[in-house]
């Protein structure tokens, strides 16, 4: 199993010259690794302008949630499973704490995407994670089951092969406070075995869970080789091109 790293690049950056020199950076420093898969995620906006690395999408709209795919609709603003799919974008990101927050992305509507992605062909990385006042009332295991058994409510076992699980406890996200090798060993766990309960234990030791959340060139060797993640998702540190190229070469 490869290790996949994922750059989320968020509102970032500002112009599309910014974009190329920051995605052709990557790409020609990344040409000939093999151990290693690695995704863009760039805004909608840059996703056609990048070729020779696998490419993902932030976020993504349904239009049906009864596995009757649309191929357009009037949804002022939004972006189908069906024109993510023909620029050649492979992942799809949903579930991301800033999208829960900022666009009140409930589990129902997360559920919603998650099918309609798979439908078409796409592999959602969903991510989970608690709050700093859900983990220290005790809550991580209780939130981590809503959110994976709701966001999987209704997908079946033969697509569960194609999600990707992204564990991001929401109080690391950008804060430089990432969470400890044990702490996120322990995390990891509680995920497959979630998984596991939700289907059976073959799905949840081969399905992919990844990291992200104050992800580095420092801690990345760690994260990889001592908590048993399948690779990372990183963001602000996937806007410096050095930086993100360091992080790929230290696995």
């Amino acid at each position: 199993m490869k290790t996949l790293i994922v750059a989320n690049w968020k509102m970032n950056p500002s112009t599309k010259k910014e974009a190329k020199k920051l995605f052709d950076s990557v790409r020609k420093s990344t040409k000939g690794i093999k151990n290693i898969e690695v995704v863009i995620c760039p805004p909608f906006v840059y996703l056609s302008l990048f070729s020779g690395l696998k490419l993902g999408a932030q976020n993504v709209f349904y239009l049906s949630a009864d596995r009757q795919v649309k191929k357009s609709g009037a949804f002022t603003g939004e972006v189908s499973p069906l024109m993510l799919k023909d620029l050649g974008v492979e992942y799809v990101i949903i579930g991301h704490s800033e999208s829960r927050k900022y666009l009140n992305e409930t589990d129902e509507v997360i559920n919603k995407k998650i099918k309609e992605s798979l439908l078409i062909g796409l592999k959602p990385i969903l991510c989970v994670g608690e709050t700093d006042e859900e983990k220290n009332s005790g809550k991580k295991l209780e939130v981590l089951e809503v959110q994976i058994t709701q966001a999987l409510k209704g997908v079946m076992k033969s697509e569960a092969k194609n999600i990707v699980i992204a564990y991001e406890p929401v109080w690391a996200i950008g804060t430089g406070n990432n969470c400890s090798v044990d702490e996120t060993m322990s995390s990891i766990l509680l995920i497959r075995k979630i998984i596991s309960k939700l289907y059976n234990r073959e799905i949840a030791d081969t399905t992919k869970i990844i990291y992200g959340g104050s992800v580095d060139s420092k801690n990345t060797n760690s994260y990889i080789t001592q908590t048993g993640v399948n690779g990372l998702l990183v963001g602000g540190a996937s806007l410096n091109a050095e930086e993100f190229i360091e992080i790929i070469k230290s696995l």
